[in-house]
């Protein structure tokens, strides 16, 4: 069960400078998988793939919450996000 695991919310990078957003437990598992082809059907065909970005956020909820209000940023405020770090 993963309640209680940290979970993270991710930024991936990939050719054309597209930037993909998502949640996890363990972000270098779900990197290994998205460079693989598994996962996201959108990273497909994608590479390279590069994390640029990572928070921890803590409960599954509050990542979910985090991922949906993320998404919905621009492209120039995701950057400026990413640039935050």
């Amino acid at each position: 069960m993963t309640k209680d695991k940290t979970w993270y919310l991710y930024m991936i990078r990939c050719k054309g400078g597209v930037l993909y957003t998502g949640i996890t437990t363990d972000i270098s598992r779900r990197l290994a998988e998205h460079q693989a082809g598994k996962g996201a059907k959108f990273l497909r065909g994608k590479a390279p793939l590069e994390l640029v970005y990572q928070q921890s956020i803590g409960s599954h909820s509050d990542a979910l919450k985090l991922e949906i209000k993320t998404k919905k940023l621009s492209k120039a405020e995701k950057e400026k996000l990413i640039q935050s770090i």
